[in-house]
């Protein structure tokens, strides 16, 4: 007998308000988000692009988030392994590709930014810096706009666990929880900052940080696709009531190297890594949507397939494209610059 109070695991999707369509785009995404690492991974290893950083075994947890925002209206300030998250948010394997090329085409920043320093006024995306969580201060600023201007959104933020411990974190967690603003902040627990694990940089939980600003700290399984869309869609309703701030711990691991410049076996062992491998998300999640009937085994290939081919059309034309002028070093940083404020 099913204990009082549980998800029916056949339908736990329907249960947290998502459609059967809206469970496989879900998927797609975490999918094409991996495909991407892996297609970055071999073209590094070629000689092609000159840095990846990884996020791989992140994907669930900014997919599930991504999906229990609105992708209209809110405004997101991601880090720098949120491949996942912006695809779930607009952005498009070619303009990732662009700036994994540092061509002149990528939105992000003209093929100025280091790969993974996301940026998109299209699409609400706030630029990130290589200085690791100063946008959780950024966010809160968003989040002051947004409750001063009396709009209906979020802001939304994304960064690592090594980072919780610096002043940017804090500083923005205070401000938010003072003002109660409009802000969710998700730190992505992948259990190493670099080459520091977890046990040796941090005590206790970092959710249980809010209580000491006064607003709610959830831990999650960043694993668990549907557990994270349902945590966070819950932390926008309180954001969108007044109700102020949500940080979420999203727990997973990270199952590649910190970057294509990192030998992470020289801090951790092969053996935790594949253990780790057994809880992969994908998988786990492709399970499930097979067992609720709505997914198969064919169309996975299918989707496989095509995602191959649309790695490969976006890095052709990446690799194709112009790399940026001498001049361009001028655009985007004067005002009333039309072309380098666009």
């Amino acid at each position: 007998m099913k204990a009082e109070g549980t998800i029916d695991q056949q339908t736990r999707h329907e249960q947290i308000g998502l459609t059967d369509a809206q469970a496989i785009e879900m998927y797609k995404y975490m999918l094409l988000a991996r495909k991407f690492d892996e297609r970055c991974h071999l073209l590094q290893r070629a000689g092609k692009i000159n840095f990846h950083v990884s996020g791989v075994g992140h994907e669930a947890a900014q997919v599930g988030a991504a999906f229990a925002l609105d992708r209209e209206e809110d405004y997101f300030l991601p880090y720098y392994r949120d491949y996942g998250f912006v695809l779930s948010v607009g952005m498009t394997a070619r303009e990732l590709m662009l700036s994994a090329f540092a061509k002149a085409e990528d939105p992000n920043s003209g093929g100025r930014q280091m790969p993974g320093h996301f940026g998109s006024k299209r699409l609400r995306i706030v630029t990130g810096s290589s200085p690791v969580t100063t946008q959780v201060p950024h966010a809160v600023g968003v989040a002051l706009a947004a409750k001063m201007k009396k709009k209906k959104l979020v802001s939304f933020v994304t960064f690592g666990e090594g980072s919780s411990n610096q002043g940017d974190f804090h500083e923005g967690c205070n401000f938010a929880g003072v003002h109660k603003l409009p802000v969710i902040m998700m730190c992505q627990n992948n259990q190493y900052a670099i080459s520091v694990p977890a046990h040796k940089q941090i005590s206790g939980k970092i959710s249980d940080r809010a209580l000491g600003y006064g607003f709610p700290g959830v831990q999650v399984d960043g694993n668990d696709v549907l557990e994270v869309y349902r945590v966070t869609k819950e932390a926008r309703e309180r954001a969108i009531n007044g109700e102020g701030p949500t940080l979420i711990e999203a727990m997973l691991y990270r199952l590649s190297p910190h970057s294509t410049s990192d030998n992470d076996l020289a801090y951790r062992t092969q053996e935790e890594v594949d253990e780790n491998w057994k809880k992969d998300s994908l998988p786990r999640y492709k399970k499930y949507l097979i067992d609720c009937g709505i997914w198969s085994e064919e169309q996975d290939a299918e989707l496989s397939k095509e995602y191959v081919q649309i790695m490969k059309e976006a890095t052709e034309y990446a690799d194709n494209a112009p790399y940026p002028r001498a001049e361009d070093t001028l655009l985007h940083v004067f005002a009333g610059d039309e072309e380098g404020n666009q």
